[in-house]
């Protein structure tokens, strides 16, 4: 039997539109002037961006994790605000602080770092976990609450914070609260041979980064996040994500698994992956690539699984290849998919 296949219009869902994958392609471009050889981490950083979440960058010093956060902030044009995480950062320097006015004899409201679009937060782990936490609401809520007084954060809003995972001194670990906040974590890993002898050629002389120029805007990222939001999710794919994230709290290894927040982040990532890959649907391979970095640092393992040398990576991966993936019906492997 032939598989029947539909127009887009006839099964209702909205393709993604040009300007999505047009303006998706300069911003990559952009940010590949300053790194070389990392497009899929380059691509997946926006895919957070699109789907409103925040991003951890979790590697060794000298691998371009700040780099990364700071092109990106740079090839959009928008409000940016870049924080420099100490042990003796106050949580009010993350959120602002009321001061008393001399003139008006009323109090007025400093804003913090985080009243911008893009917040470049770096070496994260050297803040205290007071001040850590002073980011839980206005990454979940989009908001911040000072002195009783709710304030709305601009759109779009994202985090993005770096940290070093093997330097312990100086250093206090994410609690397990902020991690769950951040939408994916992913590591830069050392560039390959010849990645690396182009950069010596490129940043050499001069910083890249100081040339960067923005190549597009905060309105054109609001209406691409509206976009993605559009992507068809298919009923057998909601509870694909629903068993891969209720597996991982049953696991032997784990000893905490992931939240009911991870399923709905690992949705809307799926739905700005596909939207940057050009299509107007979400697939099960979508979702089996976003696992690792959009489920691991959510999760802690055992002490028997620590012992053993397993990474929550491995143990994630693992646990996705034993669930069955939802059957295509069609011929088309796609169409099943579409709506």
């Amino acid at each position: 039997m032939t598989a029947t296949h539909h127009t887009v219009e006839e099964l209702g869902a909205p393709m993604p539109s040009p300007e999505l994958r047009a303006t998706a392609d300069r911003i990559v471009g952009n940010i590949e002037q300053v790194i070389e050889g990392k497009t899929a981490i380059v691509r997946l950083a926006l895919a957070v961006l699109l789907a409103e979440g925040h991003l951890l960058i979790e590697d060794v010093p000298g691998v371009g994790k700040t780099k990364l956060a700071k092109a990106l902030a740079r090839s959009i044009d928008c409000s940016v605000r870049r924080v420099q995480f100490t042990p003796d950062l106050l949580p009010s320097d993350v959120t602002g602080v009321s001061v008393f006015n001399q003139e008006t004899r009323d109090f007025e409201f400093k804003p913090g770092a985080v009243f911008a679009n893009l917040v470049v937060g770096d070496e994260i782990n050297r803040a205290s976990p007071k001040t850590q936490s002073a980011l839980l609401e206005c990454m979940e809520e989009r908001q911040v609450t000072v002195d009783g007084t709710t304030y709305q954060l601009q759109t779009p809003f994202m985090v993005i914070a770096t940290q070093n995972p093997i330097e312990m001194e100086g250093t206090y670990p994410l609690p397990e609260a902020q991690r769950d906040r951040f939408t994916a974590r992913i590591a830069m890993g050392y560039p390959n041979a010849r990645a690396e002898l182009a950069m010596l050629d490129l940043h050499g002389a001069s910083d890249p980064l100081a040339a960067l120029r923005p190549v597009s805007d905060a309105d054109t990222i609001r209406r691409l996040i509206a976009t993605v939001r559009r992507v068809h999710v298919a009923e057998p794919l909601k509870q694909y994500a629903v068993d891969i994230v209720g597996t991982t709290r049953e696991a032997p290894d784990l000893r905490l698994g992931a939240s009911p927040r991870a399923a709905l982040q690992l949705l809307r990532t799926a739905r700005a992956v596909a939207a940057l890959d050009g299509r107007e649907y979400v697939t099960p391979d979508d979702l089996q690539a976003l696992v690792v970095p959009v489920l691991a640092h959510r999760v802690i393992p055992t002490p028997e699984a620590q012992l053993a040398r397993r990474t929550t990576d491995a143990i994630i991966a693992d646990l996705v290849h034993r669930i069955p993936v939802p059957g295509d019906r069609h011929g088309d492997r796609h169409t099943h998919w579409r709506g």
